[in-house]
């Protein structure tokens, strides 16, 4: 997949092509050998029809002059005191690369070499944020990466966890053009199976900075991400990602995270309910599916979302629902796409959530609310009916497990989301009201003490529902004395 070059990426490797390198000095130095450097001027600054010509006929010179052999010291090892000469090399080494795609496989031919060995360490040349050398080493990396494919031990095992260890570092920067480059990188990294588990597998380094930027993107930032989430499925969408792009999230590194994202979720069977557990990728991404205005940034939520769901039906599918999806995936069937995958695919997950809401009650609804973890106004709760036919149901449901996830929501405090306390409350009173007879086991797993609790709370409305539960109880206690 390729992707245009970062402004600042293309610029830099610009004014390294254009500095004169005394080579001979280099030479006399000690930098380099004569023989590195009649290969290194066969190739520099000539056409690259002359270049690729004169690597395919020497691909194991090539690949020994920059990765070193039996003894022979790679021109990185020799240059690496040299800054000026160690820059100009490592541009060099990536543009060989994407101009002639035999060397990075060339690079791994020979089942003793160790490819890695005199580029790694360039990658912890500096910690000086200003030093090119390890974004250009990185650079170098990537394409040796990508361009064989490699899933070698000495890849997978150590290259590449330290490379992505590295490009998480940019992705966390406060500057967007090396957000950018850490994020475009990703994507050309996450070309196999074992790349992108082993993506998952550093998700705090990796994945969480880039939900962090759709979170800015989509306005929801600071405080409890969650709780800002929900609260956000029922406001007014604002005026589309243009309105934040000022609040340093431009339209092309969202883009580009939605790519690596959405390449991420070819392994939604094995990661998607751990991904949505974590980040709350199925409503962060039905938040961007209302806020989205080009139909790039549109086309890519669409697929991740419905690699996700058809992926992780049982699990999924329900917090989509209570994501209000359907409802958004209805309003963009009025809009007219001009890509013909964008239209399938939206059809495509529109019937997977039609046939899901088909044969769900409002039952099933109930506990995928409470199953997500946060509770909203939804008509359910303050239903007569839905409790009196359901609140013994409720009770029973996988020996108390409603009951028991219901206990944890009113156990944390929720600085930023006052009203699931207040509606966990209103829950527990009506199942006291409608099953007075299991107020014991409603004891047991610690709701009435913590009724009690609410009660001191600042905010009035969960001060009311508590106060409204406890009546309750105190009302069937002494009723049955």
């Amino acid at each position: 997949m390729s992707l245009d070059p970062p402004t600042y990426l293309a610029s830099l490797q610009s004014n390294i092509r254009q500095r004169p390198i005394p080579w001979d000095g280099a030479v006399r130095a000690g930098t380099l050998t004569e023989e590195q450097l009649a290969k290194i001027r066969a190739v520099d600054k000539v056409k690259r029809d002359v270049r690729r010509q004169v690597i395919e006929a020497n691909l194991d010179g090539y690949k020994t002059l920059f990765a070193g052999n039996n003894g022979q010291r790679s021109v990185l090892e020799l240059a690496s005191k040299r800054p000026d000469v160690c820059q100009y090399l490592l541009v060099l080494l990536s543009d060989l690369l994407d101009d002639v795609p035999a060397l990075s496989k060339a690079f791994f031919q020979s089942e003793d070499s160790n490819p890695y060995k005199n580029i790694l360490p360039l990658l912890a040349h500096s910690t000086n944020t200003e030093d090119p050398i390890p974004l250009l080493t990185s650079i170098v990396l990537v394409r040796l990466m990508a361009g064989s494919r490699d899933e070698s031990t000495a890849t997978a095992e150590k290259a590449l966890p330290m490379l992505f260890s590295y490009l998480a570092s940019l992705t966390k920067n406060s500057d967007a053009g090396l957000q950018d480059i850490g994020v475009q990188e990703y994507s050309q990294l996450l070309y196999s199976r074992v790349c992108r588990q082993q993506f998952w597998k550093q998700r705090s380094e990796t994945v969480g900075p880039l939900i962090d930027i759709l979170r800015a993107a989509a306005g929801i930032s600071g405080g409890d991400a969650s709780a800002n989430l929900w609260s956000g499925t029922t406001a007014p969408p604002r005026s589309g990602f243009e309105a934040s792009v000022g609040g340093g999230v431009g339209l092309q590194l969202l883009y580009h995270v939605l790519l690596v994202l959405w390449q991420l979720s070819f392994e939604a069977a094995d990661i998607g309910d751990d991904l949505n557990n974590e980040y709350d990728i199925v409503l962060l991404y039905t938040h961007l599916l209302r806020l989205s205005p080009k139909e790039k940034t549109t086309r890519l939520v669409i697929a991740t979302l419905y690699n996700l769901l058809s992926n992780n039906q049982n699990s999924l599918l329900p917090t989509a629902v209570l994501a209000r999806l359907p409802q958004f995936l209805q309003n963009l069937s009025s809009r007219q796409f001009t890509d013909p995958d964008l239209v399938e695919d939206r059809d495509k997950l529109r019937e997977l959530v039609e046939e899901y809401t088909k044969t769900k009650t409002t039952f099933d609804e109930y506990v995928a609310e409470v199953n997500s973890g946060h509770l909203r106004w939804s008509p359910p709760h303050r239903s007569s009916v839905f409790w009196a036919e359901n609140a013994r149901k409720i009770l029973d449901y996988e020996n108390g497990e409603i009951v028991r996830k219901l206990a944890e929501i009113m156990q944390q405090p929720w600085e930023n989301d006052k009203a699931v306390l207040a509606i966990a409350c209103n829950d527990v009173g009506c199942l006291v009201r409608e099953v007075p007879e299991k107020r014991s086991q409603l004891e047991r797993y610690g709701l009435k003490r913590r009724i009690m609790e609410l009660m001191g709370e600042a905010d009035e409305n969960v001060r009311w529902e508590s106060l409204r539960a406890l009546g309750g109880w105190l009302q069937y206690s002494f009723d049955t004395k």
